[in-house]
């Protein structure tokens, strides 16, 4: 099947190997590295040669007025589907192509949020994204952050990064049907799935995340009804299930083109790439989070001026493999036998070798010591 990664001449480490699954098969192993993740050493080399581009940091005031309009656009979509059955055509249409790629851009507001990008002051920012939260109809604003933060700084880490597939989900769905079930229900695995991974200690803003939900739903059922509930729930659904914009989900870190052992100028060789971008028009729905290897690199960079970032440091971006399409993206994860939940970089804590990625580094204005729950 073609691949949906436009792709260079990139070759890999032949420290990162396929760990062979209980049947010895090569499609059931994932690729675990010995070697350091790829964008810490990528964020000082292009600060080394572009040192301008740390001005570049820091919040990005339209974020906000953005959140303010979708949040207007559920809100009213909500209340006039408020007698609508569930069931029907006018209710699913307008629940899949507009609710559901405005739930997906508040999903995408809230990882903005969680790196200080809307706000300067931090605690401005959490409170923010719990308001960002209340058209998803779920809380979840206030777990997301150091999941999320802790994805950054251990990319990979088997037992810490928790955007990374268990050895459990790769082998029971390691089919046609198996694939299409995730992609179908994959915002219940990322919502599930961190809970199984480590426990978060419980904060005051998971609480006040979690009451300011309840009573936002109380109130939607209260004066607008079920069905205004309902639909703010299914956007939620549909955003992370078969649609356009949840290509993302499995874009950005699974290994569409499998490493092979390159034994000539050894030397030479380059790590496999484990995070990819997309340079498609629907970023412009989703906050730029196609720029997915520039994100990685500078995390504190809002979504406005990762473009900029992109054309000043072109030269480390212009030959990484980045995706043409998330609608194909998700097609040939489904369709496609050589590419699966096993397709994705592992690495042990032992061989992470990070310890760089300090926390003011993962969001603007983020004060310096640790953050609760992050690993």
């Amino acid at each position: 099947m073609p691949s949906s990664l436009v792709t260079t001449t990139v070759q890999p480490y032949e420290q990162i190997k396929p760990r062979q699954s209980a049947t010895n098969s090569d499609n059931n192993a994932f690729f675990w590295s010995y070697t350091e993740e790829p964008h810490r050493t990528r964020r000082q080399a292009i600060i080394k040669a572009h040192p301008e581009v740390t001005k570049l940091c820091g919040p990005e005031p339209l974020t906000k007025y953005i959140v303010f309009a979708v949040f207007a656009l559920q809100l009213m979509c909500a209340l006039l589907l408020r007698k609508t059955s569930i069931m029907s055509l006018q209710f699913l249409v307008t629940a899949y192509s507009v609710g559901a790629t405005a739930n997906q851009n508040l999903f995408l507001s809230i990882h903005e949020i969680s790196h200080n990008l809307a706000f300067k002051a931090p605690l401005a920012n959490r409170l923010f994204a719990v308001f960002a939260n209340l058209p998803i109809g779920i809380p979840y604003s206030a777990a997301f952050r150091p999941y999320h933060l802790t994805h950054h700084k251990s990319l990979g880490v088997d037992g810490l990064d928790t955007d990374l597939p268990t050895s459990f989900e790769a082998y029971f769905l390691d089919s046609v049907l198996g694939k299409a079930f995730f992609c179908t229900f994959q915002i219940l695995f990322y919502a599930i799935r961190p809970m199984m991974v480590y426990q978060l200690p419980m904060t005051q803003i998971h609480l006040f995340n979690i009451t300011a939900q309840l009573a936002f739903d109380y109130l939607i059922v209260q004066y607008a009804g079920a069905s205004s509930l309902a639909y703010l729930i299914m956007s939620s659904f549909l955003a992370g299930s078969l649609h356009p914009c949840a290509g993302h989900f499995i874009a950005e870190h699974y290994v569409f083109e499998k490493p092979t052992k390159v034994t000539e100028n050894p030397s030479d060789v380059i790590p496999v790439p484990e995070t990819f971008s997309y340079y498609g028009p629907l970023n412009i729905l989703t906050y730029n989070v196609g720029l997915h290897n520039e994100h990685h690199d500078f995390p504190a960079v809002p979504w406005t001026r990762l473009p900029v970032l992109h054309e000043i440091a072109r030269e480390f971006y212009a030959d990484l493999p980045h995706h043409k399409s998330w609608t194909w993206v998700i097609w040939q994860f489904i369709w496609d036998r050589e590419v699966g939940m096993w397709c994705r970089v592992k690495r042990k804590d032992g061989g992470r070798k990070v310890g760089g990625w300090k926390e003011d580094e993962l969001g603007a204005n983020e004060r310096e010591g640790t953050i609760s729950g992050v690993k």
